[in-house]
């Protein structure tokens, strides 16, 4: 794996940099991913404005781009394996328009959200139209959640209130303490919330995810408190905060729009949570980090999570598919995360596999194998499901070393 970036400033002398297109070929591209509240405001527009006919097209269009449209496009774009040079990583990391984009997300998202709180207020509005147009709201806050995620690595507190702000029409706000504190360090072991076992069905990932999660942030963010002296209840507590955000953010919108505008707020909440928790499943699944002697796990390499390269989802996600890089180096902004050819890799980008991801008899045999031939056929190395265990090793005809000891 590619060492971290040393630069000193001689080295910096002699080094040619360059800046702009001719550093990186996708730069105006990523507008793409603040882009996406802009295309959640059109489907809006076009519900509210369009004839009646088109309404229940518009109302599903959030699925739509998610579903079908950006995984279309992907098929036909293809992939992008390129890497940024070590010498120019650090003009890519400081040149502050990235920051820009990723910061440019949160206003229209609240926009957006305002939006659709006042469409979906109107009289005119039937309730089955309320939720699917949650579920749209629900598609562009829950990909909101990657913007959260490239702030929450942050180390400046502004940007971790940032990374609360975009994740406040969702009210998951412990996912800015679990995820840098917990998930990073516990990452495709058994003892991660956020990383699925082989043969665990999305279904059975979900409440353990969501509230091991939040058990976990409540753990570390007690034991923070802890440390500096200060009760679980102390007005620093980073959740408190952060859901104070939230609930200001509900009770606002309720304020304005009415009560009649709940059902909506709980379908987006919901639906917006599950796709990110799709993301967090297809990301690590199966894949385990070797344990030592003293219990302790290996240090998370590239092989340790699922990669893609396909570019479309990679604009959308601020090149979250890049994951092992993002792994090895946390506080890396997205601009800069490479690909290895080391690191297993998915069938499609994640767009195309959120549906099978919903598929449990699909997504095992999309993945199962992959798994098996990720570990040459060992599959003691893997992060396996118990309850699932024994069929799994049955099924590929792997001798079982837990059932073998002396």
């Amino acid at each position: 794996m590619n060492a971290p970036l040393n630069l000193n400033q001689d080295h910096l002398q002699i080094v040619p940099t360059s800046s702009g297109l001719a550093l990186d070929k996708k730069r105006y591209w990523w507008l793409l991913s603040p882009g996406l509240p802009v295309l959640g405001m059109g489907i809006l527009a076009g519900y509210h404005f369009g004839p009646k006919a088109t309404k229940k097209i518009f109302a599903l269009g959030g699925p739509l781009l998610l579903h079908v449209i950006i995984p279309s496009i992907d098929s036909i774009v293809g992939q992008d394996n390129n890497n940024p040079e070590n010498e120019q990583i650090q003009s890519l990391v400081e040149d502050p328009y990235y920051d820009r984009i990723v910061k440019l997300f949160i206003p229209l998202q609240m926009t957006a959200n305002v939006f659709a709180a006042y469409v979906v207020s109107r009289k005119s509005t039937s309730f089955i139209d309320q939720i699917l147009l949650g579920i749209s709201m629900g598609a562009i806050n829950g990909i909101g959640v990657n913007t959260a995620h490239e702030l929450s690595h942050r180390p400046h507190k502004k940007d971790h209130y940032l990374s609360h702000a975009t994740l406040m029409p969702l009210f998951y706000n412990h996912f800015r303490v679990e995820h840098p504190y917990g998930h990073h360090r516990r990452a495709a072991t058994p003892d991660d919330p956020a990383s699925s076992k082989m043969g665990e069905t999305f279904y059975e990932f979900w409440p353990r995810t969501v509230f091991g999660g939040l058990k976990s942030a409540i753990e570390i963010e007690k034991n923070r408190l802890k440390r500096k002296g200060l009760s679980f209840f102390s007005p620093q507590n980073e959740l408190f905060q952060g859901w104070a955000m939230s609930a200001g953010f509900h009770a606002t919108l309720l304020n304005l729009f009415g009560r009649e505008i709940i059902p909506y707020l709980a379908t987006q909440a919901f639906y917006g949570v599950s796709l990110f928790e799709v993301i967090n499943y297809i990301e690590h699944y199966g894949l385990m980090r070797e344990q030592k002697e003293d219990g302790s796990f290996a240090r998370t390499m590239p092989e340790h999570s699922w990669n893609n390269n396909n570019i479309t989802t990679n604009l959308f996600l601020y090149q979250l598919q890049r994951h092992s890089d993002h792994h090895a180096y946390p506080t890396r902004p997205f601009q800069a995360l490479r690909h290895f050819d080391e690191a297993p890799e998915l069938p499609s980008g994640y767009a195309t596999m959120l549906l099978p991801a919903l598929i449990p008899s699909l997504w095992f045999k999309m993945m199962d194998k992959r798994v098996f031939d990720h570990y040459q056929g060992d599959l003691n190395k893997a992060n396996i499901h118990p309850k699932r265990r024994a069929k799994i090793f049955q099924k590929f005809g792997v001798i079982d070393r837990l059932l073998n000891r002396d």
